[in-house]
């Protein structure tokens, strides 16, 4: 994590007084929007400015009146786990001609607003920037009709826009992941998993049929995710003949006793003449050839719907401040840009880059030049594949990506069960292609996995090593697993049979591991924790007043307590990173004593585990209770083990699968590269641990990470977000300090990444 720099300011000089900023929603809507909206209108009420929501995207700026109406920090209370947009999104062709902007122009001049945050599509973004274009020429004109005075002129001189995405699709360029999207992918997987277990039961082959009309991203990453056996997107049309290929692949699945197939189309999915595939085209298709009992099922609108995923409202969240923060910095020259994710990082991008590289994506594949629309959107050996640690949900994602990728390398693959227990006691098998099929979807680890470490046992390990004849080691875990590493490194001075490639990926809900802002199983945690905390919020709705504790896990990491309380709006959350005393305590129980007893009816509160040992659970539930007394009651609720289980999120069975196959294709290559003389013979960067860095995935060797690491708490010195919790705070109403030596700066989207990364692996 980067130390504060001079950037770092404080609430007095972060300001914004003076300042009007109006937020609205257009286009299409998309989960997440209302965390964003809500980010927007408390960071922009947090330091200081007039926040106004524009209701029904551009047409309530064309019409004005109540459509536009000043914000209250009261005004976005429990709507950051609401679906949809709740102040409205609406298309507007009157927006679109000279005379809508005009009136938009009037309508907002008369509120003083000069600052502008669009949450849309790339036609509503284009829009935006049309409309900041004519400001001055819009104004003169309304002096010249005389609606306005003329010195309005030089006092509302610059409009200023910054945009974010919303857009369930994924199809803007200049950002790994739009707004909504993460949660359109837990509608499908939803649905997909509960096709999946009819289908068996009957035989079935399934054609799903997801949004995409431009874009692939879902029905790819859906693909992924539940293991279809055939895809089909536009960006990449099949090759001529593919119906045949189609039907062998479906054949010889279901001559390999698989009981169903999963082919997913995405809406928009053209061929190589850009003529449509639908669905009816594919199902009569297999019906004819195969004789397949076939359905089809189109999900449409169920896409858009339910509630937004943690990872979208962490993600509005995060964008929603980066807004506030890069439109107090603007000036009159200052491009409109668009906030955008770059890996876990975010960067701000110019608005009209973003839209000419979308659109020429578009016009790319209506050329036919389908590679170049997909750009503008990226020897035998012996390897043994084990997990270490406590289950996570993505680990079996994970093996089998490590497993198929291995297979298609040319290697022979092994799977240890019960890590490395199972691996000193000789429980290892080859595996096949065909063993790992549907464990994309399955909740923990269908391998085994214990928290044994190899130390004791290395000798019975290298002999095991010896009799497999294994050239390299993929481990899949979390802390227990970089510990393992360690071991094993330094067993090579003894053991030539460790002198082999030895790659970590990490996988835990704690997200703990040194060398990594990510970690597998812990997007699934968080949004076990989420929809948990939006239950019991919900259970005292109507109720008198209520504050709930909730217990987290992760041991001495705060990472869950942390970004769990920012998706689900918690008042406080107390970690062992960062210390806490009695006097914080009761500052925090009369902090959430005065929202209580003028706005909000619901608090939350969150405690890591292991935060202090003194300052349990049972503790701070019982200091609330009773200085809370006449004001709210408490209750409290321990998680526990929920959190380790159920089937893995989108973002875990994605992850899972990109980032193991990336280590993969690493071991393949370091195995060519050392292998002399029917000896596999490597230096110290061939014991590595692959994580995601800010926008990239990065191979550490282990050794480099030791100074990182406390290993007495099992966390990583130094944790990104950390910077996360100011946030947390000012979302919560309280006045603290926010340093944004880390936000975003303006970028040109074509240079918004080094060449060699692959950031949107973690999407």
């Amino acid at each position: 994590m980067a130390q504060p720099d001079s950037k770092k300011i404080f609430f007095e000089n972060l300001s914004g007084a003076g300042k009007a900023i109006a937020v609205l929603t257009s286009g299409g809507d998309a989960q997440g929007m209302n965390g964003a909206v809500r980010a927007v209108v408390r960071m922009g009420l947090y330091v200081g400015a007039k926040v106004y929501f524009i209701h029904e995207g551009y047409q309530g700026m064309v019409d004005g009146g109540d459509n536009i109406k000043e914000a209250t920090w009261e005004s976005v209370s429990s709507m950051l786990q609401l679906g949809g947009t709740v102040i409205g999104s609406a298309r507007c062709k009157e927006f679109r001609t000279h005379e809508g902007r005009l009136k938009a122009a009037h309508n907002l001049v008369q509120r003083g607003i000069t600052n502008l945050c669009v949450i849309g599509g790339d036609g509503s973004l284009t829009g935006a920037n049309l409309f900041k274009e004519e400001w001055s020429g819009l104004l003169n004109e309304l002096v010249e009709q005389g609606l306005i005075e003329a010195d309005a002129v030089q006092k509302y001189s610059a409009l200023h826009i910054v945009g974010m995405v919303g857009s369930i699709d994924n199809d803007f360029c200049g950002t790994d992941m739009t707004i909504g999207t993460d949660s359109a992918l837990h509608r499908i997987i939803e649905v997909v998993d509960a096709i999946m277990t009819t289908a068996q039961s009957h035989q079935r082959t399934f054609v799903l049929e997801v949004m995409g009309r431009h874009c692939g991203y879902l029905a790819l990453v859906s693909g992924l995710a539940c293991g279809a056996d055939w895809v089909l997107i536009p960006e990449m049309p099949p090759e001529d003949g593919w119906e045949e290929k189609m039907c062998q692949k479906l054949s010889a699945n279901r001559a390999g006793m698989k009981r169903l197939n999963i082919i997913i189309v995405a809406e928009g999915a053209i061929d190589r003449n850009n003529k449509p595939i639908t669905t009816e085209y594919v199902k009569n298709l297999v019906v004819k050839c195969l004789g397949f009992d076939t359905r089809v099922t189109i999900l449409g609108h169920v896409q858009r719907g339910g509630t937004p995923s943690a990872f979208d409202r962490i993600l509005a969240s995060r964008m929603g401040v980066e807004a506030v923060l890069a439109l107090l910095e603007t000036t009159a020259n200052t491009p409109a840009c668009v906030v955008s994710l770059c890996g876990n990082q975010s960067v701000r991008v110019p608005l009209m880059e973003c839209v000419q590289m979308t659109q020429e994506v578009q016009k790319a594949m209506d050329q036919k030049r389908f590679e170049e629309a997909v750009k503008l959107r990226g020897s035998n050996f012996n390897v043994a594949v084990l997990n270490v640690g406590a289950p996570a949900a993505g680990m079996n994602a994970a093996v089998r990506s490590a497993v198929r990728v291995g297979i298609s390398e040319g290697h022979k693959m092994f799977a240890v069960s019960d890590g490395f227990e199972g691996f000193y006691k000789g429980q290892i098998k080859e595996v096949k292609w065909g063993d790992v099929g549907g464990w994309t979807g399955q909740g923990g680890s269908l391998l085994g996995t214990k928290r044994t470490l190899p130390a004791k046992h290395v000798e019975k390990i290298a002999e095991q090593m010896r009799k497999h004849n294994i050239n390299a080691l993929l481990i899949i875990g979390g802390f227990e697993a970089f510990l393992s590493l360690l071991e094993l490194l330094t067993a090579r001075g003894k053991y030539d049979e460790f002198c082999v490639p030895m790659v970590m990926v990490p996988a835990t809900v704690s997200n703990n591991v040194p060398g990594s802002d990510l970690s597998i199983g812990a997007d699934t945690a968080l949004n076990a924790i989420t929809t948990t905390c939006d239950r019991i919020k919900q259970s005292a709705s109507g109720t008198k007043r209520r504050v709930f504790i909730i217990e987290t896990m992760g041991g001495y990491c705060g990472y869950l307590a942390t970004v769990g309380g920012l998706a689900s709006g918690a008042d406080a959350a107390y970690i062992y990173e960062e210390p806490f005393d009695i006097k914080e305590l009761q500052a925090n129980v009369e902090h959430l004593t005065e929202k209580m007893k003028t706005s909000i009816q619901r608090g939350l509160v969150l405690r890591n585990e292991n935060c202090n040992e003194n300052y349990t659970t049972d503790f701070i539930y019982q200091l609330y209770s009773e200085e809370g007394r006449g004001v709210f009651d408490c209750r409290k609720n321990v998680l526990g083990h929920m959190q380790q289980g159920g089937a893995p999120s989108p973002f875990d069975r994605n992850f899972g699968t990109k980032i193991s196959a990336k280590a993969m294709q690493w071991v393949s290559k370091k195995l060519v590269e050392t292998f002399r003389q029917g000896k596999v013979n490597v230096p110290l960067d061939s014991c590595c641990l692959l994580g995601m860095r800010r926008r990239t995935l990065v191979f550490q060797p282990v050794v480099q990470l030791k100074d990182e690491t406390d290993f007495v708490h099992r966390i990583p010195k130094e944790q990104w977000w950390l910077k996360l919790r100011p946030l947390m705070k000012i979302l919560a109403k309280y006045k603290t300090s926010y340093d944004v030596s880390d936000s975003g700066q303006l970028e040109h989207v074509v240079h918004n990444r080094p060449k060699d990364s692959d950031a949107s692996v973690a999407m």
